[in-house]
């Protein structure tokens, strides 16, 4: 039993000492991606687009789509979605594979606009402390509309403009 308990605890010694280092890689990340350029300065560049739709602009009916399917719980979190991240790790689990993200919409903001769509765990972890600092520096409504500023939306609709025109 006692050499049980040890290697238990070696265990769930490795796999802190692991996660630590994913969590330790994601903040060096996240510090180099703010350090090239500043959060104000990506949100700035995305506004600047010739393009660039206020919320105001976009129906409320395409809104309400957006936030139901990619993030229900949008008004309710801080940046991460506890609930949703634990769902997609049981299912990643299972799968033995990445196949569900888990991520809030203030997540694939920073992914798309610091980011690469490589799944890697360590890039998880940045876009995690990327999300904390979009919300600590913009309300639900402006990281909404910059991630609606910045998203692909499929069938060759390059601005949320043209999606909502041509399917709305």
């Amino acid at each position: 039993m006692r050499i049980f308990k040890k290697v238990i605890f070696a265990v769930v010694l490795i796999f802190i000492s692991i996660g630590l280092l994913i969590i330790g890689n994601g903040y060096e990340n996240y510090q180099e991606a703010v350090k090239e350029i500043p959060l104000s300065q990506k949100v700035e560049s995305i506004e600047r687009k010739n393009n660039y739709t206020k919320m105001q602009e976009v129906p409320e009916m395409y809104i309400n789509a957006v936030i139901s399917v990619e993030d229900h719980r949008f008004y309710q979190h801080k940046g991460i979605d506890m609930i949703a991240i634990g769902r997609a790790f049981i299912h990643d689990i299972k799968a033995m594979k990445f196949i569900e993200g888990g991520s809030t919409i203030t997540q694939q903001l920073a992914k798309n606009i610091y980011f690469t769509q490589e799944k890697k765990i360590t890039r998880k972890a940045a876009e995690v402390f990327m999300a904390f600092e979009i919300e600590k520096n913009y309300n639900k409504d402006k990281i909404l509309e910059l991630y609606l500023n910045s998203s692909y939306f499929g069938d060759g609709y390059q601005t949320i403009k043209e999606a909502c025109k041509r399917l709305f």
